[in-house]
């Protein structure tokens, strides 16, 4: 059984920075694509950032520059480093593991940004 946990959100100040971590097991993690995405209230939910398995990355327009992903396939752990966090930043964010013909998702972690 896939299991993502995500850790590493908070409360923090416009302008500051966090730091999320996905932890993976049950799955080939250097297989998978990795993301993270992003569900603010009344909104549905986006693409923050992806990586694969070879280590390519793609952002989202909104976060491109101010946020970055990674992996550690030995830990089987996925990071998205945040700088320059702003409000609109605020949301809860989750870890996703796709696959061929798969898709698994965390139980999210909330960001709050306040200015």
């Amino acid at each position: 059984q896939v299991r993502l946990v995500e850790s590493g959100g908070g409360l923090v100040q416009a302008g500051g920075s966090l730091r999320l971590s996905c932890a993976a097991s049950g799955s080939i993690f250097s297989s998978n694509v990795m993301g993270w995405y992003r569900q603010a209230p009344g909104k549905q939910r986006d693409m923050v950032a992806i990586i694969t398995r070879g280590g390519s990355t793609n952002y989202a327009d909104s976060v491109r520059g101010r946020f970055t992903i990674s992996r550690d396939n030995a830990k089987s752990t996925v990071y998205l480093q945040m700088n320059s966090l702003k409000p609109e930043d605020t949301a809860v964010y989750y870890c996703r593991q796709s696959g061929s013909g798969y898709v698994y998702w965390g139980q999210g972690t909330q960001v709050t940004v306040s200015s």
